[in-house]
């Protein structure tokens, strides 16, 4: 069994930011694999079901970013699964919006939902994907990770959608390598909306 978990924060009030591009991978996975998120505990929702021939958990964590980790934690061992079967797909400001790239392990990279991840699991070494919204040009981080995608970004983004659900039923059938292979190319960003 694997856990695929997407970052973000919840509430309406952030469900189309820029930082919450995780929960909405687990949104697309969820509705084309009908893997309802209806479950609660964990400090997160979630649900079980199949998805490319295996058995997986889809979760979205409830606890706001900086505390990502807590959910993590407690599906992994609840369920116990090792870090290296958890796949975590968060937002990225170092990559331009249209991008997306996978990794076997590393740092939080700044990112506080990866810090407290890394924090709670112990360890660096899950596999991750990480989705590209570019920087901002003015350097208020905080403001522009819990803005909306603007209106000309909105397209890139529904086309990386179902591209990153793609890359993550590859992770849960190849493994992360081949899944990086694929994935992992310079032309993945078609559209730098910067």
């Amino acid at each position: 069994m694997l856990i695929i978990i997407g970052l973000g924060n919840p509430g309406p009030r952030y469900l189309l930011t820029r930082h919450n591009v995780g929960f909405r991978v687990v949104d697309r996975l969820s509705e084309q694999c009908k893997i309802p998120l209806y479950k609660v505990g964990h400090h997160s929702y979630y649900g079980k079901g199949k998805l490319a021939g295996e058995e997986v958990i889809l979760a979205k964590p409830m606890t706001y970013m900086n505390g990502s980790g807590l959910a993590a934690a407690s599906l992994c061992r609840f369920f116990k699964i090792p870090p290296e079967n958890l796949f975590v797909v968060y937002d990225d400001l170092d990559l331009p919006l249209g991008t997306l790239r996978l990794r076997p392990g590393g740092g939080s990279g700044g990112h506080n939902g990866m810090k407290s991840m890394i924090d709670q699991l112990c360890t660096e070494e899950f596999p991750r994907m990480r989705i590209g919204i570019n920087r901002p040009h003015d350097g208020n981080v905080v403001d522009y990770v819990l803005q909306p995608f603007s209106v000309d970004e909105q397209p890139v983004l529904e086309e990386l959608l179902p591209l990153a659900a793609e890359a993550a039923a590859e992770f849960i059938k190849h493994g992360i390598l081949e899944a990086m292979n694929k994935y992992n190319k310079k032309d993945s960003n078609k559209k730098d909306a910067q």
